[in-house]
């Protein structure tokens, strides 16, 4: 039995506290999970997990092995990431990801990456909140963020600006904006996940931090563009959906010379599974990619 496999499914398994969980993550059927960690403990002449109606757990010698297998199955698969030569990649990407992001800046690499290698298979699943990767059965999630979730393992592969913008008809109805904390007299357009209440600004070597009026809020930057669009109020937007509206003139930067707080775009994976050359490949040329391909 393949002894490799065998170490994966140990680790997803302890990871996942679920031998079924781990079928449908690594699409086996659950008596072959069960094959596995048979020849596993069989191997190590140990039981590694108690098993229970409820869950499964690590035993102590589980324990004691698991960062050893991790790390084994990391050797063993870089090794193999070195070897094979890049047109021989294969398999299956889940990728989770936003709305925003996904249709203004991932379409495109991600479209010449599997035009590259024509053995892999990409499924993105859209969504803007944090997602527990094992049990989501996602491969790669590609977030913004301040900082990646302690639990993930985060290569940071673009950064994320922002601007604040409103249309004009907005603009003209309402109070001039000439410093933050004008703002407060407006009706503001909030991310549910980033700085919903309170608006981080910088100059220089200044910052502002101005509590916001917000009675309209959204997990996608694209609903609250659109909102803005209908003059609904003002948004903090990411450069890299707005650039081209405010160039077209079709949106005005509000408080240009105050800009809010950088983000960076991580490629976030499990740290408690193994990372497969396929995957790798990918966060490497998405890399390659917005370093040759960034926006302002």
């Amino acid at each position: 039995m393949d002894r490799i496999t065998a170490a994966q499914v140990f680790v997803d398994v302890a990871r996942s506290g679920s031998f079924t969980a781990t079928a449908q993550r690594l699409s086996m059927s659950r008596s072959m999970v069960t094959r596995y960690i048979e020849a596993m403990e069989n191997w190590f002449d140990a039981r590694l997990l108690h098993r229970t109606t409820r869950k499964v757990t690590l035993t102590t010698v589980g324990e004691q092995c698991l960062e050893e297998v991790e790390n084994w199955l990391d050797t063993a698969f870089e090794l193999v990431s070195k070897v094979k030569s890049s047109e021989s990649l294969t398999g299956k990407i889940r990728i989770a990801t936003s709305m925003s992001l996904a249709h203004a800046q991932l379409m495109r690499p991600i479209s010449l990456f599997i035009q590259k290698h024509p053995q892999i298979k990409i499924d993105i699943d859209v969504q803007d909140n944090t997602t527990d990767l094992i049990n989501s059965r996602i491969d790669l999630a590609i977030r913004i963020a301040s900082s990646p979730d302690l639990s993930l393992i985060g290569k940071p592969i673009a950064i994320c600006r922002s601007v604040i913008v409103a249309s004009e008809n907005y603009l003209k109805s309402m109070p001039k904006i000439t410093i933050p904390q004008d703002l407060t007299q407006h009706q503001c357009l909030s991310h549910s996940n980033f700085e919903k209440e309170i608006w981080h600004l910088n100059r220089d070597h200044e910052h502002q931090a101005i509590s916001i009026n917000s009675r309209l809020t959204a997990n996608d930057a694209t609903i609250l563009l659109d909102a803005v669009c209908c003059d609904a109020g003002i948004a903090m937007q990411p450069t890299y959906l707005v650039n081209p509206l405010i160039k077209q003139n079709k949106l005005v930067s509000v408080l240009p010379d105050w800009s809010p707080s950088e983000m960076n775009i991580y490629a976030l994976y499990s740290s408690r599974k193994f990372l497969s050359p396929t995957v790798r490949a990918l966060i490497d040329y998405l890399t390659e990619y917005f370093i040759d391909n960034a926006w302002d």
